[in-house]
């Protein structure tokens, strides 16, 4: 049986092309999970209604209006660094070289956006924009006909949405893929690329339906000879380049897979007396940071899952079993009188007062966790049929929220991956969690209470499948594909070489950077090379290193470590950072790549050196100390 949900569920409905085949994988993922008990889901939801309705709380956040035809799309190109082809004359025109980084279908996403906004515009016999056709140079009397269809120029949309409508009939049912056996996760190639081959070529992976609710497909990264970048390995200067970049190719992906990617519109927050529950992260995040620098997640949660993990991993029922909501309102007041002065006593709270604590927490926020902007996004990822395009959406969504929201997510789903794993002990499996916390962050307070009439035991179902993979696959899911890196870096020469757009009609941009793509390099990179390896704070010389085709940044560091302790320095007793103890570990040393087409760069061990070279051969490499090692002087 089904119950009313006091919030919404944001869901992204499919476009009609697709309509038929993404019903069909979502009854048939729900049928899979027809075994998944959702008592804890239902259960949660029924705490969070009388905990509003006790308090009769007003919406913190306005309700998200409809917007208007052409709106979304323009704000969508601003959001991307595209405003300038919005006929904005203040925007600077270095935005444009992001177009000179984009893939086909990204172009092709981008494109589509600009022919809705540019109807739109004329619709309201507004003062014209900038044609479409003036940015990707394509042919007029093509454009017109297209255009008076109601459809895209663009031949590889049109190849990809008929695709779709011929595979209409097609079995999407992929939930699980050969539970239990690993699969490879291409991240060299853009998502909407690989989508888009397999597309055409109307090819479907074999998959299995879901039967046992804790199997789940293993994926392994296959590491290039550039190795794995994860977040928190970039600069910061070029992480605020990823939201970008990992906007336009989710789009481009929702494009391929036949889905609209809707998003609402962000709304001002309501201020609040309060200085921990119902605050907005950033603000948290300022004020914790006057106390202690550097703060990444809001010291209040780090105490909530702090006391969790001392205490309660192995509570029967955590999370699930909730605590008096008397008890709890009156230890929420109790934080917000002594939390900062350090005289609340976390030993006299019982683990699911804290528990509850941590739930009313995240329910609190002004906002979603998951960003009012992107909540229906995340919501709809279960609509894909595909598992592994449901993780590389995921994987884009996470690269779009803001970093405080991205670190408190990250801490969150750590401390629920340790929840799972005491099962034996607390008899909280992956799904349990899944459905305890999925209405903690997919419901809200300030957001519509429509939900489709019949809908509620999908919907339900769906967001804590999602909020399982984000829990099982965090690992995956905070890492940046070696393609938006790649962007990144062509980003950075781009914006040196500052490519020419006096032409009116920005003549041939895209047709001349597609051209360039598909020319063949020739490699004529030399086998080896003797290059210098700065070591920072550690010593005043640096390090000379003869690269070849097999150098890796692990062996560069064995070889730095080798022969500080071969030359009989003992670290200790100079710089006391590491001890050499004749071993050749050296986990607490990293490497760095820094300056070139890239800001600053923390290498994967298994990077080989003579590669990345050659990719950014005006690059510093410096030896620096692991920061997440403490310090031994």
């Amino acid at each position: 049986s089904t119950r009313h949900c006091p919030w919404k569920m944001n869901q992204l409905p499919p476009k009609s092309a697709v309509a038929s085949p993404v019903s069909e994988s979502t009854n048939s993922r729900v049928e899979a999970l027809e075994n998944l008990s959702m008592d804890s889901f239902w259960l949660e939801v029924e705490n969070i209604k009388q905990s509003a309705e006790a308090e009769q709380e007003e919406c913190s956040l306005a309700d998200v209006k409809t917007q208007e035809e052409g709106e979304a799309e323009a704000e969508w190109l601003q959001d991307a660094g595209l405003a300038e082809l919005l006929g904005d004359p203040e925007v600077d025109k270095d935005n444009l070289v992001l177009l000179s980084t984009l893939t086909r279908t990204q172009a092709a996403a981008v494109q589509r956006r600009l022919d809705t906004y540019s109807r739109s515009r004329r619709r309201r016999n507004k003062h014209p924009v900038r044609d479409v056709r003036d940015v990707f140079a394509v042919g007029s009397s093509q454009d017109t006909a297209a255009e008076k269809e109601g459809s895209s120029p663009d031949p590889l949309w049109h190849n990809l949405r008929t695709s779709n409508t011929q595979r209409k009939t097609q079995d999407y049912s992929c939930t699980v893929r050969n539970p239990g056996k690993e699969e490879v996760f291409n991240m060299d190639v853009a998502y909407s690329e690989q989508a888009a081959v397999l597309l055409k070529g109307s090819f479907l992976s074999e998959s299995g339906k879901l039967k046992d609710g804790n199997a789940l497909t293993r994926f392994k990264i296959p590491k290039g000879r550039l190795g794995v970048t994860r977040i928190g390995d970039l600069s910061t200067q070029d992480m605020k380049k990823i939201p970008t970049l990992a906007l336009i190719e989710l789009t481009a992906l929702c494009d391929i897979l036949g889905f609209e990617l809707k998003r609402n519109k962000a709304a001002k927050l309501k201020t609040t007396e309060k200085r921990l529950f119902g605050v907005p992260l950033n603000t948290l995040l300022e004020n914790d940071q006057k106390l202690l620098p550097n703060t990444k997640v809001p010291l209040l949660l780090q105490a909530l899952l702090s006391c969790l993990e001392k205490r309660g991993l192995e509570t029967e029922g955590i999370l699930r079993v909730s605590g008096s909501q008397t008890r709890i309102k009156s230890l929420e007041q109790k934080l917000e009188r002594d939390f900062y002065s350090g005289l609340f006593r976390w030993d006299d709270v019982h683990q699911n007062d804290v528990s509850g604590l941590l739930k009313r927490f995240i329910r609190e926020l002004p906002a979603p966790l998951l960003t009012a902007e992107y909540l229906p996004a995340f919501a709809a990822v279960q609509n894909i049929p595909d598992l592994k395009q449901r993780l590389q959406a995921l994987n884009l969504l996470i690269l779009i929220l803001p970093e405080s929201n991205r670190n408190t997510l990250k801490a969150l789903l750590e401390f629920l991956s340790k929840v799972v794993a005491r099962e034996k002990n607390n008899k909280m499996n992956l799904w349990n969690v899944s459905t305890v916390m999925a209405p903690n962050l997919f419901m809200h307070k300030g957001l519509p209470n429509k939900i489709p009439e019949g809908k509620e035991k999908q919907l339900a179902e769906g967001a804590a499948d999602v909020v399982r993979m984000m829990i099982h696959y965090q690992d995956l899911l905070w890492t940046v594909s070696s393609f938006l890196v790649a962007q990144v870096r062509k980003l950075n020469e781009s914006n040196s070489k500052r490519y020419q757009f006096c032409d009116k009609r920005i003549k041939n941009l895209l047709r001349k950077i597609h051209a360039d793509k598909d020319k063949v390099e020739k490699n004529q990179a030399e086998p080896s090379k003797i290059v210098k390896v700065h070591t920072s704070l550690l010593l005043k010389d640096s390090l000379e290193v003869h690269l070849n085709n097999a150098t890796r940044v692990a062996d560069v560091l064995r070889q730095f470590q080798k022969n500080l302790c071969q030359n009989g320095w003992n670290i200790v007793n100079t710089v006391n950072l590491l001890k050499c103890n004749n071993s050749t570990e050296c986990t607490n040393l990293l490497l760095y790549e820094v300056g070139g087409n890239i800001g600053e760069h923390c290498l994967d061990p298994d990077t080989y050196l003579l590669d990345l070279y050659h990719i950014n051969p005006h690059a510093e490499w410096i030896i620096k100390q692991n920061p997440s090692y403490p310090r031994m002087f």
